[in-house]
């Protein structure tokens, strides 16, 4: 793959293999393996048992490892990938760093299934020293306030203290940002949301520029049993085609719809990195390669909040994001530490004008 090809063109081709003729380009999932050893060597081939590796897994790797800029291992989903790597990589009494207004899955997992010392700061600082520190975990932009973080500045400081740094990229996706090559030890996604970008898919992954780190977590996966399914995998590989498109008309819409709902009395706060006026954007602008296709917002509270998304006639209500559909979410019903009346908004591809109508039709709904 050459690195002067552009995201569109990256998206279209990574992972395949050379075109045959009377052949699909991209090859159907493949669903079993042998279960066998080669005989003949003596050892085992890459494809001896299905859950050590699988060649459609293969290509969605090679695939999203081109875009990462680093080594991509495959889970059948965003937590079995921050958990295999949290597991993988702390042991007991070691400390780790994770925001506190970050995935509260993440959080919830490590405060209850690991036994570890954790350090809870918010995404734009101020961090600690990381002294003693084993791993430190970011998510930037965060979930779902959109703060950022200056991911270099932190490695700088995490790897002078010798601890590793891993950035959950979810929002961003490669195209909005690359961590590795920022200098993070791992960057861990959930490809359900924007990366796969239908709402059909349960995937996720960890890459890193570390081939030694990329076996240890793929030893992990073997081991725990974390492997995604086949058909998922294509699934996925078939949609990162359209990802350089997607962002791109997500994005533009996000910028439409966050600049309306600023002017709206019905909204208490609007974020969005994108926008001059919010404080995530000078390291945004610095550090990002496109803003996302989520805005959050805050209304006056839960009952206004659901209010809104049910008068909305192209949002919907769900709580994934990054798909084709726009979609709200009203995050404090899950037990998310938030305001009651925050709404983190998946920006879909309609049309922006349509979007920017309905969404004002339905705050003018309950405001009056």
């Amino acid at each position: 793959m050459s690195q002067d090809w552009g995201d569109g063109t990256r998206c279209v081709h990574s992972g395949h293999s050379e075109p045959v003729v009377g052949e699909p380009l991209l090859a159907g999932p493949v669903f079993a393996t042998a279960y066998h050893l080669d005989g003949a060597a003596g050892r085992a081939r890459p494809d001896y048992y299905a859950r050590a590796g699988n060649p459609t897994w293969r290509a969605l790797e090679a695939a999203i490892g081109e875009l990462d800029g680093g080594e991509c291992v495959l889970f059948p989903s965003g937590m079995a990938a921050i958990s295999t790597l949290l597991r993988a990589f702390l042991g007991s009494g070691d400390a780790v760093v994770v925001p506190s207004d970050g995935y509260f899955a993440t959080r919830t997992f490590i405060a209850e299934e690991m036994d570890v010392s954790v350090r809870e700061v918010p995404t734009p600082g101020p961090w600690p020293d990381f002294t003693g520190v084993r791993l430190v975990l970011l998510e930037t932009p965060s979930n779902p306030w959109l703060d950022v973080c200056d991911i270099r500045s932190l490695v700088d400081s995490a790897h002078a203290a010798g601890a590793l740094v891993a950035v959950d990229n979810t929002t961003a996706t490669p195209l909005g940002q690359r961590p590795l090559a920022l200098g993070a030890d791992f960057v861990v996604a959930s490809d359900s949301k924007a990366l796969t970008g239908h709402s059909d898919v349960l995937l996720g992954h960890v890459s890193t520029v570390d081939h030694a780190l990329a076996e240890r977590l793929r030893k992990a996966r073997t081991l725990g049993g974390a492997v995604p399914a086949p058909f998922e995998t294509w699934l996925a590989h078939r949609s990162l085609g359209t990802l350089d498109l997607r962002l791109a008309r997500q994005s533009e819409n996000a910028a439409a719809l966050a600049e309306a709902l600023g002017a709206h009395p019905a909204v208490r706060k609007v974020r969005w990195p994108g926008l001059p006026e919010d404080p995530a954007h000078e390291i945004a602008r610095e550090q990002m390669r496109r803003f996302p296709g989520v805005v959050t917002i805050e209304l006056a509270d839960a009952a206004t909040a659901d209010r809104f998304v049910a008068a909305a006639r192209l949002v919907s209500a769900a709580t994934s994001f990054g798909g084709l559909h726009s979609t709200g979410d009203r995050r404090a019903q899950w037990g998310d530490p938030v305001p009651e009346g925050l709404v983190r908004l998946s920006v879909g591809v309609e049309d922006a004008n349509d979007l920017v109508a309905d969404v004002i039709q339905a705050l003018d709904a309950v405001a009056t």
